[in-house]
């Protein structure tokens, strides 16, 4: 007679499948969503940069047009004075009342059909006021 053979044999040495925590796509998405962060804030302290370089300056732009003024035509020079200074004119008390005093004596030189070149007093005036203004 043939042997019967039975599966149910206990086996000691093999174990059953435990569940393994696997976190390495948990962090791989971190690791993506950190680098796409400082990415992201980089790109936009380069756009801040950018824009503030090419930002256009008022009072530059005045400054420029009062050192470039020809002051061989007083006329025109005193209405450019008066327009391009009052940029300048509230920085601080000190150039209220320069510019002031700059604009009381330039009203010689407005408001005529003809006028005489700046004398030299009020060319002092206005190349102090010029000399005050930072920018």
């Amino acid at each position: 007679m043939a042997q019967e053979q039975s599966f149910d044999i206990p086996l000691h040495d093999i174990k059953t499948i435990v569940d393994v925590q696997e976190y390495s796509l948990y962090y791989l998405l971190g690791s993506a969503f950190f680098a796409l962060l400082v990415l992201f804030g980089f790109g936009y302290l380069i756009y801040i940069w950018y824009k503030k370089r090419n930002r256009f300056n008022l009072k530059k732009e005045h400054f420029r047009l009062l050192q470039t003024l020809d002051l061989s035509d007083a006329k025109s020079a005193a209405y450019a004075i008066t327009l391009y200074g009052a940029t300048f004119r509230d920085d601080s008390p000190r150039h209220q009342e320069m510019y002031q005093n700059l604009i009381s004596r330039l009203e010689v030189y407005k408001y005529k059909k003809s006028v005489a070149p700046f004398d030299g007093e009020t060319l002092g005036y206005i190349e102090l006021y010029k000399g005050m203004i930072d920018v």
